[in-house]
Formats: C-alpha cells, structure tokens, sequence
C-alpha cells in the first residue's frame, strides 16, 4: 500500500466500492471496466481510477478489473481479514434490531457478546449471541479483548461508557448514541451514525428538485 495520506473521502468510497464488486461477484461477473463500474455507481471512472490508486496499481489496460481480485483486494484494505473482536452494548430497540439482523462476519467483524442493564435482557440470547449483565464488562473485556464497541445506549452515558471502554482496551466505536464522542488517546476511532442526518440530507434532495421544477 502506499505511504500517502489518504482524504475521508476516499476512505469513505472503499465499502461502497466493496459493496457494489461483491454483489457483482455473487452474480458471477467475471471482469469489469472502470467505466461500467463507473457508470453503476454513478461516479466518473476517473474517480474511480484515482481512488485505487491510493492504494496500488490495480486492473489492466484493455481488460479492466478482476472482479473476484478487486473485491478481494479492497477487503484486505478495509481490514476485513483482520478478525476484529466486537461487542454490542445496548440491546433495546436499536441493538436488537443490529443483533438480530445485521451480520457482522460477513464484513470481517466477529461478535463476541452484548451487554445490557435490563434483568429481562440479562441472560438471554438474541440469534445465539448472549447478553450479559454491564457489572461483567471490564472482566470480560480484560479477558477476551475486543477491539470495537457498537454503542446503542442513552446519550447520557455515551461518554463515560466510551471513556470506559478506551481505558480497557477498546479501539474502535461504531456510535449510534447521536453524541459526538470525543477522546485525547491516540489510536482511538469513533465512526458516529445520526440517523437524522441523511433524512434531512433527502429532505434537501427533494425541496431542492421542487425548487428547480418551479423555475
């Protein structure tokens, strides 16, 4: 990979890019140029072109991409093959509903536990995952080490908790608590999801194409 900053755009592309390779791999397209892929995503091969370049020289010149070697290499990139640990904290609505329905593994993650202060949660099991009780956290963190949290608690405790867990080990947060989490430890992620936000961002799409209707 080579040395060179890379903007958050760009990373922001990857999975996209991922994500679009992967469903034609399971179709079973075999190679694609970066204009067809260009024009599947709805951005210039150029960009597309200038993303992966970033990161090394891929495809050739009169034949494209390798679909299944493409899909392959951006994984490697977006660390899929680095057997992250996680564990879910918060297992009301949200939680429920990731654990239930969102499949970790498939994207590199493996799921630990969740955790959760309910005695109506606290020894259940949710798709064959337990829940345990937050008094266990810092012994089952110590001991097994995972290295990303998926924060579905109250705003109230978000800080503290990510605090929490920094101090135990923890790297990555996958923040769905609508705070903005903060940290001065070096090393430490937090990727934050506001819901809200790309339900205005439609709501601007759409007030905005009305607007231009109306000239």
């Amino acid at each position: 990979m080579k040395k060179q900053h890379i903007s958050d755009a760009v990373i922001h592309r990857m999975p996209r890019y991922y994500r679009y390779l992967d469903d034609l791999h399971n179709r079973g397209v075999v190679r694609i140029s970066s204009n067809s892929l260009g024009e599947r995503m709805g951005i210039t091969a150029s960009q597309i072109r200038q993303d992966l370049s970033c990161f090394g020289e891929f495809g050739q010149q009169g034949y494209g991409y390798n679909v299944a070697e493409l899909r392959a290499e951006i994984g490697h990139i977006l660390g899929m093959d680095n057997d992250h640990r996680l564990i879910v904290i918060g297992v009301g609505h949200l939680g429920h509903a990731l654990l239930q329905n969102f499949d970790f593994e498939k994207v590199g993650f493996q799921l630990d536990t969740a955790f959760d202060v309910s005695p109506d949660l606290i020894g259940t099991e949710i798709r064959g995952v337990a829940v345990r009780s937050m008094e266990e956290l810092e012994e089952y963190v110590e001991q097994y080490r995972p290295n990303v949290a998926v924060l579905t608690v109250p705003q109230s405790v978000a800080q503290s908790l990510a605090t929490r867990l920094i101090d135990l080990g923890v790297r990555g947060f996958w923040n769905f608590t609508n705070v903005e989490l903060h940290t001065e430890v070096p090393g430490v992620f937090f990727e934050n999801v506001h819901f809200v936000d790309t339900l205005l961002t439609l709501s601007y799409r759409i007030a905005r194409a009305q607007a231009m209707e109306q000239e």
